[in-house]
């Protein structure tokens, strides 16, 4: 890991390049400097065991996040997907049963394809976000979803590591049928990379990020896992690191950046984006399994 790391300085954890705004940009709602979006993969039940105490410290602080779990991996407690939609959180797909590349060939993925659609539309979901950030954005704009999160502005340590190469949500036309989807990208380090692979024992790659994201004024999306959060002041088991590590960040933001941050959800930036930047020609289709 250390070695690969001294070979990605030009490009993590920034690319210059991907601060770029797209053409035409005119700036976010209200006049805010930067977008914070915050999502959380849930990969395991013991995971989906923790998201109401993340909610909870969120919502201890004034922020919300989207949660995406996966359906076939473990039993999804309907009572946690129903608190955390009553408290204003959101729910999305992590793929299907979190195993293996559902882009491997395209006899998987229709075989996978309809079982997901009934997924977000049982859940009332806008958005997906494929296991091990695998992505195949002409295959993923097949299915019924506002927007997806598969991709990262430079990420050279996911199983596949070749970015999207900016910082804002960007629309990707559906080649199958009318429309298409906004992709939002994670632009902040996986807390995996950081505090479980890496072994950071602080905050300070998250803020030299955001910080660089803030002065671009890009989107900064995180994408945090309960899953090796430990919480309460518990030790960290292996492969866990302090759930402190998140609330510092969160804390950071709220102090540095006051009034300077539009903050929503992703099915939320997803129908901005939809609305104020689709490409001329293009056609918006609305997702009627969305409220």
């Amino acid at each position: 890991m250390r070695y690969q790391l001294g070979r990605c300085r030009d490009v993590w954890p920034i690319n210059e390049e991907a601060g770029i705004p797209p053409h035409g940009w005119q700036g976010w709602p209200e006049g805010k400097q930067f977008a914070l979006v915050l999502t959380h993969d849930v990969d395991t039940a013991k995971g989906q065991g923790k998201c109401i105490q993340l909610a909870r410290l969120e919502e201890s602080l004034g922020f919300r996040s989207s949660f995406h779990f996966v359906p076939e991996a473990y039993s999804i407690n309907a009572e946690v997907r129903r608190y955390l939609i009553e408290k204003g959180f959101e729910v999305g797909v992590h793929g299907l049963n979190h195993s293996g590349n559902p882009f491997h060939s395209r006899k998987v993925f229709l075989k996978q394809m309809p079982i997901i659609n009934h997924y977000l539309k049982e859940w009332g979901s806008a958005g997906f976000r494929a296991p091990c950030m695998y992505h195949n954005l002409d295959w993923i704009g097949e299915l019924n979803i506002d927007y997806d999160a598969s991709t990262f502005d430079t990420d050279p340590f996911e199983p596949q590591p070749d970015g999207v190469g900016t910082i804002f949500p960007f629309w990707v036309h559906n080649k199958h049928i009318d429309g298409g989807f906004v992709e939002l990208p994670y632009t902040l380090p996986q807390d995996f990379t950081l505090f479980i692979l890496m072994q950071e024992k602080d905050i300070q790659i998250w803020r030299k990020k955001l910080d660089w994201i803030v002065q671009r004024g890009g989107m900064a999306l995180v994408n945090v896992h309960p899953d090796y959060m430990s919480f309460n002041g518990e030790k960290s088991a292996i492969r866990e690191y302090p759930a402190s590590y998140y609330r510092e960040f969160l804390i950071y933001i709220k102090e540095n950046f006051k009034d300077r941050y539009w903050h929503v959800l992703p099915r939320d930036m997803s129908r901005f984006w939809a609305k104020h930047c689709l490409p001329k020609n293009e056609t918006l289709v609305e997702n009627e399994s969305v409220p």
